[in-house]
């Protein structure tokens, strides 16, 4: 008894020993752990994805118009041929009786015509006899009458002899143009890349031609047929450059342009996909119809920029993270959308976050916290752009809505300011339209016109005379359709609808990223607003910020 005593007091101690040791380890000493990384500068490409598969540009199956037995063929896989040699030959002995047999059709019908004619001349001969006769009275009225008839009925039966020989003579032509198809021959120069018969196998062209041989005429020059997600073929012009890789060659990127977006829809399990034509150089006759390819359509890019990671815009910090790093909770935490950083992971949210709200109370440009000032916008900036990093107390919800005006009409859509009168809302157009590129502006101005053919609402900038721009100021009764410019027309010489489309413009938007500005010992966290760019996924351009090169973002938190 003493001996199991004993034995279950040490089990006691161990277990107790141990619930000690882990409670010390998880609670004890531990201190939060922030993931950083750096930003940096570099390339980045929009891109979108897809598979598709290689064919040549131009084939052409060669089949057969008649029926009967491969007899030879004088091609094979991978031989060049050229225009109109002699491919293959079918067995023309069925042919060959048939014309035989139509010739004979056309003799007969030719001796039938000539008998007819005899007989046509003989009751000619007859009716001038019994005319003759008949003014003299030594026959009857009705004989002369049964002349006329003979004649009239030899006529008819001389045109239908004639048109007989016509279509047996037409018959032998037929035939004769078959036994000419028992020779096959090559429609244009190229390359066979496909044999679908052999010498005695009997094909028959009932409904459909059978296929022989299937020609490339150029393998120098390749296409892909892409299919684009419904949701990308919107990014997708022509003109735009491709890369893809094929499984042969992974290692080896191949170039192409977008030639064609074709507006058929492919619906498969109710996905909606449309095919893209890609052309792509192939000197070295590497590619091969058939390959899979896959593909990236570029559809932005910026070189030399700066870059954040995107899992710095992801990162949301939520109280029990501040509480961790004995922090006081920011008061506008929760308007910024708390995610999912707290203890136990990494902080994660919306890269594009949405614009943040200003503490009530806080000076443009501060963070929620009092710290240092948030992202300010570059001397000269616009002004609107210049009131997006933060509002001043006092300002309605309306006021701080008219901030962000990177995105098309961002008072409008945003419920700008009422009372602005319309020379500050064209002001204020005017500063923002300096700053776009010439083809966001040709795009901004396209856009607006749609609109103002829509009767689009008022309240937003707009051009002098668009939609938008006269209902600003309109009295009540007045639609803002008045005075609206009507958009292009549809038939502007575009001879492919591709041509109509309009270029494709990368908007910016606002977001949060943070920064440890403590020490190893005690993280701080502090919030910077950004305007970003176009994302590859894993880089984020970086427009607007406090951010330099080699500065480093916080993309979690450790608890």
């Amino acid at each position: 008894m003493q001996k199991k005593l004993i034995l279950i007091i040490i089990g006691v101690g161990v277990i107790g020993a141990s619930v000690w040791g882990y409670t010390k380890y998880k609670g004890g000493d531990a201190k939060p752990e922030v993931v950083k990384a750096v930003v940096t500068r570099g390339n980045i490409v929009e891109a979108v994805g897809a598979t598709g598969t290689l064919e040549a540009v131009t084939t052409v199956q060669v089949g057969t118009q008649v029926s009967g037995t491969v007899q030879a063929l004088y091609a094979d896989f991978n031989q060049i041929v050229k225009k109109d040699q002699v491919i293959a030959r079918l067995d023309p002995s069925l042919i060959q009786t048939q014309i035989e047999q139509q010739r004979a059709n056309l003799v007969r019908a030719e001796a039938d015509l000539q008998r007819l004619e005899v007989g046509l001349a003989d009751a000619k001969v007859k009716q001038q006899r019994a005319h003759d006769l008949g003014k003299r009275g030594l026959i009857p009225a009705t004989e002369v009458e049964a002349a006329d008839v003979a004649v009239l009925s030899q006529d008819a039966q001389l045109r239908s002899s004639r048109a007989g020989v016509t279509q047996a003579r037409a018959n032998l032509n037929q035939q004769q143009v078959n036994l000419n198809h028992t020779v096959i021959r090559a429609p244009i120069d190229g390359i066979v890349i496909s044999r679908n018969v052999d010498e005695g196998q009997t094909v028959a062209a009932s409904m459909n031609a059978p296929v022989l041989f299937l020609l490339a005429a150029d393998l120098t020059k390749m296409r892909v047929r892409a299919s684009i997600d419904e949701a990308d073929v919107g990014k997708i012009r022509p003109g735009q450059r491709v890369t893809f890789r094929v499984d042969a060659y992974p290692a080896s990127d191949f170039e192409g342009t977008v030639v064609q977006v074709q507006l058929n829809p492919v619906v498969v399990q109710n996905v909606v996909t449309y095919a893209t034509v890609i052309e792509s150089p192939n000197p070295d006759l590497r590619l091969k119809p058939g390959m899979t390819a896959t593909v990236n359509i570029e559809i932005a890019r910026r070189d030399n920029v700066l870059r954040l990671p995107a899992g710095s815009l992801r990162f949301r910090p939520t109280a029990d993270t501040f509480a961790a790093l004995n922090q006081p909770v920011p008061e506008d935490l929760n308007a910024f959308g708390g995610g999912r950083g707290g203890r136990g992971g990494r902080g994660r949210g919306d890269a594009d976050a949405a614009q943040p709200p200003a503490q009530p109370g806080a000076a443009p440009g501060t963070t929620p916290q009092g710290g240092a000032p948030a992202a300010q916008p570059q001397a000269g900036a616009p002004q609107a752009q210049r009131q997006g990093g933060g509002t001043a107390q006092g300002q309605t919800p309306q006021q701080r809505g008219g901030g962000d005006t990177a995105r098309e009409g961002g008072e409008g859509r945003r419920g700008g300011d009422p009372n602005m009168t319309p020379e500050e809302r064209q002001r204020r157009l005017e500063e923002r339209m300096k700053t776009m590129t010439p083809e966001e502006r040709t795009a901004f101005q396209e856009r607006t016109a749609q609109r103002g053919q829509r009767g689009g609402g008022a309240g937003g900038d707009a051009p002098a005379g668009s939609a938008r721009g006269q209902g600003a100021g309109q009295p009540a009764g007045q639609t803002a359709r008045q005075g609206a410019q009507p958009a292009a027309p549809m038939t502007t010489g575009a001879q492919t609808i591709d041509a109509l489309f309009a270029p494709v413009v990368s908007a910016s938007t606002r977001g949060r990223v943070w920064m440890d500005t403590g020490t190893p010992q005690q993280p701080q966290l502090k919030a910077l607003v950004v305007r970003t760019g176009i994302t590859d996924g894993q880089w984020v351009e970086l427009i607007e910020g406090e951010l330099q090169e080699g500065q480093e973002v916080v993309t979690g938190v450790i608890v």
